[in-house]
């Protein structure tokens, strides 16, 4: 293959709701294929459900890309969030060391911890749509409650000051640059935050709360399998970040793609029951939320995906909207279907880095919809579908401002 044939990724869409048709077409016709990464690199993405399912949880393919030959990711001199060397921390990634920090942090994310929140959750939605409606319409959606909302729960669960959330918001736009940051930038952005989350561990060392950080630094402190120090601030950093992030983008993400086709709003309206089903196929059928379609890995042996032989040292990009379209494993791949059975999607990952917060994620989305289903049953987008603009520039994409009305 020419330099010239292997095509620029991410791909272009016609409108944000809408997947780029090569997803399809890959995903049919060359199902493991070369893409060109902003970076410049090659990278190999994968298209179909049980090809991204094995990259995602075959110990074959490492996260850790900061390793040679691997692709880059980003512009930024290091790569990028998935290249950058781990100082420290390096064991909690792979193998026996992240299932010891797994051990360590699971007992804080069970579906049933998570769901004593739910009163907490649902209290600060309101809170969030009181002050909406207060406002009058058109309200942005995106501000007024998808940002804050997970924020909110997030310091709350962590014990981190709520209104440090702008900051929050910065340094995790900045770490998350494909194309928008500098190196500098990002390497400022770690310092600010890791000395940040240092000063907190510090506080919450000397005057312990009921939250998570005084436990994980109980842990710390006590348990034979202990984080280390490093290990404690790149935890709390990454559950600071992906708390929010990922959760705030999809609360935009959900209102969007029920509002852009009402009936599907107004179905659960007129039945709750399809809160908890409606959340799983807007999760499944996004397309918008990791630009690059998932964490990227590296193959550390020879492999065979699709017919296809992946040599070692290729980085591959299990693109997951377009596995969990994959018409292999979902009847109907495009159809929404709040009702569908057995909808084991990939949006959470699989196998040992499955999402640990993916429980509280599902809160959040679950209260926000029944919420606004309950409150503001006439609640409309402002704008046309076809006008919805998708953030770029970051590894964490989603849509910019959603208007709303009613």
């Amino acid at each position: 293959m020419t330099a010239d044939a292997i095509p620029d990724f991410p791909f272009d869409r016609a409108t944000a709701l809408e997947p780029p048709p090569e997803l399809a077409e890959l995903r049919e016709r060359c199902p493991v294929a070369h893409v060109r990464l902003p970076s410049g690199d090659v990278a190999t993405v994968v298209t179909r459900y049980d090809d991204a399912r094995t990259v995602i949880s075959d110990p074959r393919f490492t996260r850790d890309l900061a390793r040679e030959g691997a692709a880059r990711i980003a512009t930024t001199e290091d790569g990028g969030l998935f290249n950058r060397r781990r100082t420290g921390t390096q064991n909690m990634t792979e193998g026996s060391g992240h299932q010891r920090w797994r051990r360590l942090l699971s007992r804080s994310f069970t579906i049933r911890k998570m769901e004593t929140w739910r009163p907490r959750v649902q209290q600060m939605t309101d809170d969030l749509l009181d002050a909406m409606i207060a406002k009058g319409s058109p309200a942005n959606l995106s501000s007024q409650l998808g940002l804050p909302l997970p924020v909110r729960v997030i310091c709350a669960l962590v014990g981190a000051p709520s209104e440090d959330q702008d900051r929050f918001a910065h340094w995790s736009s900045v770490m998350l640059t494909l194309t928008r940051y500098s190196q500098e930038d990002v390497d400022q952005a770690y310092r600010d935050f890791n000395g940040y989350v240092s000063d907190l561990v510090d506080r919450k060392r000397a005057d312990p709360g009921d939250d998570l950080l005084s436990e994980l630094i109980t842990i710390t402190d006590t348990d034979d399998g202990r984080l280390s120090q490093d290990e404690l601030i790149a935890t709390v950093r990454g559950i600071l970040l992906a708390g929010h992030e990922t959760t705030s983008n999809m609360i935009a993400i959900m209102a969007a793609m029920l509002l852009a086709e009402r009936e599907r709003f107004e179905a659960v309206i007129d039945d709750p029951m399809l809160i908890p089903g409606t959340v799983e196929e807007v999760l499944r059928l996004d397309t918008t939320l990791a630009v690059i379609g998932g964490i990227p890995r590296f193959a550390t042996e020879d492999v065979e995906l699709a017919d296809t032989h992946v040599p070692a040292g290729t980085t591959l990009i299990p693109n997951l909207p377009s596995a969990n379209r994959d018409p292999r494993k979902f009847p109907d791949p495009d159809r929404f279907d709040p009702r569908r059975e057995y909808n084991q999607h990939l949006t959470f990952g699989a196998g040992p880095h499955f999402c640990l917060g993916q429980p509280l994620a599902r809160l959040e989305l679950q209260v926000v919809l029944g919420s606004l289903a309950r409150r503001l049953p006439t609640l409309n987008l402002r704008d046309s579908p076809q006008e919805l603009r998708l953030r770029t520039g970051g590894m964490s994409g989603g849509l910019q401002d959603v208007w709303v009305t009613w």
